[in-house]
């Protein structure tokens, strides 16, 4: 590993430690959110540019180092810009955050991102993103299988090229964010982070997924089909 890549990984894990030894996930709470709602509105419509930039580089620093809070984040979004501005900002801080992750773990740290996370839940998610690329990323994205920062790291050990990563995040990631923006528009009447994802949010994620895969069913089974007349 050479010196930038040491330097680079210094520095990850130095802001990483800084916000667990701080414990300022105590800060990306529901309660927390709730508690301080009414002065980060105020903050928010005197200073727009400032807070939403802040906003926008908290949740790519957030994603790209798999730390908690994405959930509170992205309902502070719906309670302090609304529905379309909050998903905006929430879909862009999500999608760079996921792609700064892949190209750290692809170009950077591939050695190391293996050796930590490797195993059969990875090599199976290599496999079938291997194999069926755009629309099994989509499904990924669609209906959270395996936990956001495990496709992230995963989809840049294979080949899948960095253009697909992004679009099918950007656009896979919509449904969840809009639940829960549009959630945090509503935040006086959320009690528990289960308030968000009844089991009908979870079931028309789930819908949405199998949409995604149609194209890989129907190659597999074309495939089946070639196979049983020539064979």
């Amino acid at each position: 590993m050479n010196r930038e890549k040491i330097s680079l990984l210094a520095a990850i894990a130095i802001l990483i430690g800084v916000f667990f030894y701080f414990d300022l996930g105590r800060f990306l709470t529901l309660e927390e959110l709730q508690a301080n709602r009414e002065t980060l509105v105020e903050f928010y419509e005197d200073n727009r540019l400032i807070a939403s930039s802040l906003f926008l580089a908290i949740y790519i620093v957030q994603t790209a180092f798999s730390l908690p809070g994405a959930a509170v984040l992205s309902l502070a979004a719906g309670a302090l810009f609304g529905l379309l501005w909050g998903v905006l900002l929430v879909n862009l801080g999500a999608t760079l955050g996921a792609t700064m992750a892949f190209i750290f773990a692809r170009y950077l740290f591939h050695d190391l991102v293996t050796k930590k996370f490797g195993g059969p839940v990875l090599d199976k998610l290599n496999t079938e993103v291997e194999s069926r690329g755009y629309s099994y990323l989509m499904f990924l994205r669609l209906v959270p299988i395996f936990p956001f920062f495990l496709i992230n790291l995963g989809a840049a050990l294979t080949s899948v090229p960095l253009r697909m990563f992004f679009l099918t995040t950007m656009l896979g990631i919509i449904p969840g964010s809009l639940v829960y923006v549009n959630a945090g528009a509503s935040l006086a009447v959320i009690e528990t982070m289960s308030d968000v994802t009844s089991p009908r949010v979870l079931g028309s994620f789930a819908l949405l997924g199998l949409f995604a895969l149609i194209p890989a069913i129907y190659d597999k089974i074309r495939i089946k089909r070639e196979t049983a007349r020539t064979g």
